[in-house]
């Protein structure tokens, strides 16, 4: 068994975030290229963004810290701590309204890249 701190890890990405030119910072907590379940925190500060980009494949959004703005051609969903967005199925873009730290949760089957 391991235990990791969310918090904590999250204060190390936001720092490293802020001294980022892109203002991204990211940290694979879980999984990888041989699991089938992958876990990524990720800090963004404010006004920082993923661009727009394809779906990962099924995938949810745990907001850890601050408010961000999921958004598709079709909608745009408002996230605060605490909150659980589930990643369209469509292309997307991830805002950061504010200094934000999330957990991001891919399911992809063995094999796929």
């Amino acid at each position: 068994m391991e235990k990791r701190s969310l918090t904590a890890l999250g204060r190390q990405q936001l720092a490293a975030a802020r001294t980022a030119g892109n203002g991204r910072s990211a940290h694979t907590v879980y999984g990888g290229h041989e699991h089938t379940l992958r876990q990524t925190l990720i800090a963004l500060t404010a006004g920082s963004a993923l661009s727009e980009h394809e779906s990962p494949g099924e995938a949810t959004l745990v907001v850890l810290q601050g408010h961000v703005q999921l958004t598709s051609a079709a909608a745009t969903w408002d996230g605060s701590p605490g909150d659980h967005l589930i990643i369209p199925a469509a292309r997307h873009a991830l805002n950061a309204v504010e200094d934000s730290v999330v957990l991001l949760t891919v399911a992809k089957p063995r094999g796929a890249s």
